[in-house]
């Protein structure tokens, strides 16, 4: 992340490759060997980046263990 006067950034979604592991809080997919940030909310010097998994899929025709997600945000002045 940069120091822009930006607090919070959504980014698109990284479908999650597809395939996560889950094993209480640890979490992982191949996504995370492309991306350092692939899913979830991250924050770092007070900024926040939100990245979604995506609701669909890309090339295999499934998800396992990688639940599509729509988010919804609430924003409201602080």
């Amino acid at each position: 992340m940069n120091d822009k006067d930006v607090n919070l950034t959504m980014s698109g979604h990284t479908h999650g490759f597809q395939l996560g592991v889950g094993l209480g809080d640890y979490k992982w997919s191949p996504a995370s060997l492309s991306y350092e940030r692939w899913k979830g909310l991250y924050q770092e010097n007070g900024k926040y980046l939100y990245v979604n998994p995506g609701f669909g899929f890309l090339g295999f025709p499934g998800r396992v263990n990688m639940a599509p997600e729509i988010t919804v945000f609430e924003l409201s002045k602080a």
